[in-house]
Parts: structure tokens; C-alpha cells; sequence
């Protein structure tokens, strides 16, 4: 690997395609965690997915920020981002017994990760972010130290420390400026709909596995059909036109401190919201598909209705930061999605329909009136 150069700035104006692989190596981290939630679908099987997804994006999101300004064109730079990939593998490898014997694993991985993160800031991002970053950073390294701690001690102290780390993790950014971070809004739009694309095909995959070994006939297809369609439609909420707006919005606040905060809340914790409901609704297809000719427990319902409505939730969050249209349907989604629980309880595939209608119609319809009464198989584009 050669010598860093300098350290000038390089905001990255594309994704990358190192940054597309290093999400990948993220996401399986998605489908690791759906696995985790699928063995355990309980509240307390819940509260440790939660845990678990929480420290994991926080660290992703800041490759984001990352990238954003110090864009992966040296080999030095590439090199430690394949360590930080090194380190989000080990956790996803460390994920399902992460409460077991693994925990050692999953703390391993995340000091690496944030090391790489730390450092690479510090070095090549610039005068403004050496600075920001040599106040973030020790505390960064703190949750980071309280992740790895965690993972060599008995439960509950292991949950104990892991959510004590989240909790230091979201007050972070109020602790200390974050307005030294530069944002280049059509880099860091780009890269989150990318991720959130690539975990919206785990409920997809969600699908075959859940299939593998079934006879195949019409009950089968019409509930592959459904899952489809639920996932494009989960698409159309946050794709619909609104990542443009996005970027727009975004881009459009002058001041760093403001934009920072703007970022800050509609991709890092609205975000989190977003992913949740994913794990959530590829978790609760997968559990259906094998019980498509009955009824479902509570548990595996509430995932379902639970997940597309906490997907909704984080969808609404991200466009309130960013001023991004109205909410009267979306709520109207976020309410069907959970009366549809009950559904579940007496027929699975009835459940998976019913939702699924949910979603058609109302961001249909949604579409149709923000198109000024035109019908369309694309989506909308226009302003709200």
C-alpha cells in the first residue's frame, strides 16, 4: 500500500463501487439479524435485534459520513476500508449466537471497525474534519470499548453495556459540533438509497428461503406474488421521486451546521427506523410462506403489521426533517398495516394480502392526486 499523500478533501460527487461492496458486506449483517429475530420472536428477542442493528448502523452510517468526504482513490485509503470491511464480517459472522458465545466476536469486530473509522478521518479528511472528528472520536471509542466489554460478559450485562453504547452513540452528535463534517448531498443520498435497496432485497430472499422445500403450487406462487409486490411497494414509499427531493432539500440548507443536523436526523436515526421495519417484514414473509394455508401466532403477525408500519414510521421521520410532501396517506398505511394484525391471527395469506392492498391503494392514490388526477405506472416525480 502506498503512502498517504495529503490530506486534502476529495468529496465524492458518486458512490463508489468499494462503497457499493462494503454495503454488501453490510447488509449481511441484515439478513443475519432477520435469522437472529426468526429463532426468537419475542420482546426480548426483539430488544437484542434492536440493540444489535442500532450499534451496527451507527458505525455504517458514519462510513457514510466518511466517504462522503474522504473518497476511497488511494490505495491506502481502499486498503483500511477493506479492514473495516474485515471487521463488519466478523460481526455478521458473530451475529447469531452474538448473546452466546460469539459476544467476544462481535466486540472484536466493532473496536475495528471504529478504529478504521477514527483513523482514516483523522488522517485524510482534512484540516475541518480532524478537528470535528478529534472531539467525536474519543467518544466513538468509548461506546466502541463499551461494545467490546459487553461482549465478554454474562447477560443482562452484556444488553446493559450494548445499550448503554447506543445510548452514547445517539447523544454523541449533541455533545460535540458536528457542522465540521462537509456534506456533498448527492454522494450521501445516493449511498443511503442504495443500502436501503440492497436490505429491501432481503425480504425478497426472505421469500425463496422461506420456500425452500415447499410443494410448489397456486398458494405458494400467490404468496411469492404478494411478498413481490409488498417489497415494491415498500420500494415506492421511499423511492417514489422523494430521494430527488431529497437531494434537493439537502443540498439546499447553507449552513454546515444546519445541513449536518438535517443529515444527522433524516439518514442516521430516521434510517434506523427504516432498516428495523425491514428486518421486521423480511421476517415476518419468511415466517409466513410456511404457514401460508393457516393462521399465524401473534408474535409472527405483529412482525408483519408491525414491521411495514415501523418501516412507514421512518419514512415519515426522514421526510419531516427534509420537508418532503404531506403525510395524510402514509399515516393511512402506517394505521392499515396494524389493523391488519388481526388478520393474520385467523388466516396468514389473508394477512399478507390484506396489507399488501393496503399499501397499493393508498400510495396509489397518493400518487394519483399528486399527479394533478393522472394515472400512472411510474412514480410520481412532481412536487407535493
Amino acid at each position: 500500500m502506498s503512502h498517504e499523500p495529503s490530506r486534502a478533501v476529495e468529496p465524492a460527487v458518486r458512490v463508489s463501487t468499494l462503497e457499493l461492496f462494503l454495503d454488501l458486506v453490510f447488509v449481511s449483517t441484515i439478513t443475519q439479524l432477520t435469522a437472529f429475530f426468526i429463532a426468537d420472536m419475542s420482546p426480548r428477542g426483539l430488544l437484542r435485534v434492536a440493540l444489535m442493528l442500532g450499534v451496527i448502523w451507527w458505525m455504517y452510517a458514519g462510513y457514510a459520513w466518511l466517504t462522503n468526504q474522504v473518497a476511497p482513490v488511494s490505495s491506502f485509503r481502499r486498503g483500511m476500508m477493506i479492514v473495516g470491511m474485515a471487521g463488519f464480517l466478523t460481526i455478521t459472522l458473530a451475529i447469531p449466537h452474538a448473546y452466546g458465545d460469539t459476544g467476544w466476536a462481535f466486540g472484536v469486530g466493532y473496536f475495528v471497525v471504529n478504529l478504521v473509522h477514527s483513523g482514516l478521518f483523522w488522517y485524510s479528511g482534512g484540516p475541518h474534519a480532524a478537528r470535528a472528528v478529534a472531539g467525536l472520536a474519543p467518544i466513538n471509542l468509548a461506546s466502541a470499548g463499551l461494545v467490546l466489554a459487553g461482549g465478554f460478559l454474562p447477560d443482562p450485562w452484556r444488553s446493559v453495556a450494548w445499550a448503554v453504547a447506543l445510548a452514547l452513540q445517539i447523544v454523541t452528535p449533541y455533545l460535540h459540533p458536528i457542522g465540521g463534517f462537509a456534506i456533498s448531498a448527492a454522494h450521501f443520498v445516493e449511498r443511503h438509497g442504495l443500502v436501503v435497496i440492497i436490505a429491501l432485497g432481503e425480504s425478497v430472499v426472505a421469500i425463496g428461503a422461506g420456500a425452500a422445500g415447499l410443494p410448489m403450487d397456486w398458494r405458494l406462487v400467490l404468496t411469492a406474488v404478494l411478498g413481490l409486490t409488498l417489497s415494491y411497494y415498500l420500494w415506492w414509499a421511499y423511492f417514489g421521486g422523494d430521494d430527488q427531493r431529497a437531494e434537493h432539500a439537502l443540498g439546499g440548507i447553507a449552513d454546515p451546521q444546519g445541513r449536518a443536523r438535517a443529515a444527522l436526523r433524516a439518514y442516521g436515526y430516521a434510517h434506523y427506523a427504516i432498516l428495523l421495519g425491514i428486518v421486521l417484514v423480511a421476517a415476518g414473509v419468511k415466517k409466513l410462506i410456511g404457514h401460508a394455508g393457516g393462521s399465524l401466532g401473534w408474535a409472527a403477525a405483529l412482525t408483519l403489521g408491525g414491521g411495514v408500519a415501523l418501516f412507514l414510521a421512518g419514512d415519515l421521520a426522514f421526510r419531516r426533517v427534509l420537508r418532503l410532501g404531506r403525510p395524510g396517506y402514509r399515516l393511512l398505511c402506517l394505521a392499515g398495516a396494524l389493523l391488519t394484525v388481526p388478520v393474520g391471527l385467523v388466516t396468514a395469506l389473508g394477512q399478507l394480502a390484506a396489507v399488501t392492498v393496503v399499501l397499493v391503494v393508498l400510495l396509489s392514490t397518493e400518487g394519483y392526486r399528486a399527479l394533478g388526477g393522472v394515472w400512472t405506472w411510474t412514480a410520481p416525480t412532481g412536487p407535493r
